[in-house]
Formats: structure tokens, sequence, C-alpha cells
């Protein structure tokens, strides 16, 4: 997905500033590591909507970069295990967090989350921020989720749903421009989590902010378009111009909507 290509974009955009070495505060990558909508005032929602104290556990599927992982882990005292498919992606983050000094609070770690190493409920919460729009086994998704939460475990997702029948072309661009090959509804999306186990769901729509944040997100960047492309060349400024568009097309056109998802692990 033309969004998490290119990564080395983060890399100049440091060097820019004159942040190519030595340690980094979390505040100074808020405008490059957190690439869901939102920011950080999304993760400040999760923190709050979980409880989150010093010392917990928690578990963060699709971790990119991780900028979720690193404000929990600075912001709360708690430990991340920050898990993302893509190597590139977690090398940068792994990179990331050690000149932030927060080495001893996360773990990075590269792997398919349906098949990674991870402990039996061995977290107190678990976050994820658009990433099970990509993972269309949903419910081998959500019983690996079940598992490695502690009984009474909090879940927090934000994510894309279906809001409408999804015709053949929505479907291709859905497939081919955000690698997404299954949405379902909220109803089944809340069906398939009651039945890998959790209950207490809410169930929030995010989709009028989010394509807000979307369509704003597509004029900010054209608007600094030619610095963008002297920094990072024509390319990449095509293709996440490319992707922004797509995203903004989706939502305005209510085919898809977005969600914020609570719930509880039972046994």
């Amino acid at each position: 997905m033309k969004l998490y290509t290119h990564v080395e974009r983060v890399e100049r955009e440091l060097i820019s500033q004159g942040l190519e070495s030595g340690p980094l505060k979390t505040e100074q990558l808020t405008a490059f590591d957190q690439l869901h909508y939102g920011g950080v005032d999304a993760v400040d929602e999760a923190i709050a909507s979980l409880g989150l104290t010093r010392g917990d556990q928690v578990l963060d599927v699709g971790a990119g970069l991780g900028g979720p992982a690193r404000h929990i882990a600075d912001n709360v005292g708690c430990s991340v295990t920050a898990v993302e498919l893509q190597t590139d992606l977690n090398t940068l983050g792994e990179q990331l967090t050690d000149r932030c000094g927060l080495s001893e609070n996360i773990t990075h770690q590269v792997g398919d989350i349906l098949t990674t190493p991870l402990p039996e409920n061995g977290f107190d919460a678990l976050v994820s921020w658009l990433t099970f729009l990509h993972i269309p086994q949903r419910r081998a998704l959500f019983q690996r989720c079940h598992s490695a939460l502690k009984m009474g475990g909090g879940l927090f997702i934000e994510d894309f749903v279906a809001k409408h029948p999804i015709d053949a072309e929505t479907q291709k661009t859905l497939e081919q421009e955000v690698y997404c090959h299954y949405l379902p509804t909220p109803s089944t999306y809340q069906n398939d989590l009651k039945a890998c186990g959790f209950s207490s769901l809410q169930m929030e729509d995010m989709s009028e902010s989010w394509t807000g944040f979307v369509i704003k997100r597509l004029s900010d960047f054209r608007a600094r378009s030619d610095q963008f492309i002297n920094r990072h060349g024509q390319p990449t400024y095509d293709a996440l111009n490319q992707f922004y568009s797509t995203i903004v097309d989706l939502f305005r056109s209510e085919v898809i909507g977005g969600v914020r998802i609570l719930g509880v692990a039972d046994r």
C-alpha cells in the first residue's frame, strides 16, 4: 500500500530538521509516525477508554513505525509489544524507539499477527489502528487477539467497515489501492467479535470525522506539494497523492465508513 512505501521519507524529514542522529523526543516524531486518523488524539482516546496505567502490558497490532506504541509507553509507562508485518517499517520503528530511549518499554516484533509467537493470556490490553481491514480471516484474527489477552483485558480497534453493499469497481479499488479484500458491516464485525469471546462491545461511528480528516489531509498535502517534491521526489509525491485521493473518494461515496470499537475479553 502506497502509504507504507517510500519509508525513507521519514528519515529525510528528520534530516531536514537537523535530527538525523542522536536522542529524540516522541513529540518530535508525531508528524511522521502516526499513520492513522486523528494522530495522538486517537491514541489518547485509547489510553483513556482502556484505563491504561503504568506497568500494563499492551499489544499493538499493526504497529507501523511505532508511533502509538511510543506515545503510550512514554506518556503512561506501559510495556508495549509492537507487532508489524513489514520489515522496513519494523526496523525503522525499532531505531526510532531506541533514539527515544524507550527500548526497555517497547518490544518491536516483525511478523503476521495470525502466526507470530505471542504469550497466551499475556496482555492487559490490545490496540489496533487501521490494520484489521487488511486481514480477511476475521474469526482467526479475533480468536488470536482473544487468546493473547488476559481475562477482562480491553480491546480498542479503529477500522474500516462497509456501510452499503460494495460494487465490483469499489472492491477492485479497495484491493488494489488499500490492500483490503474484505470489509464487514458493523453488525457482522460485532457478531464475529462476540463469537470469539468479546463482550461489552461498544461501536462508535467515526465516518463523518474521518471523512473530514482525509479531505483535509489531501488538501494540506497538495498545498505543500513543491516542498514535498523537492525533498522526496515526484514519484513519492505522485504515489501518496493517488492514495490520499482514493481514500477521499471512498469516504465521500459513503460506501465505506469507519468505526471505533471497545470490548472486553471474556473466558
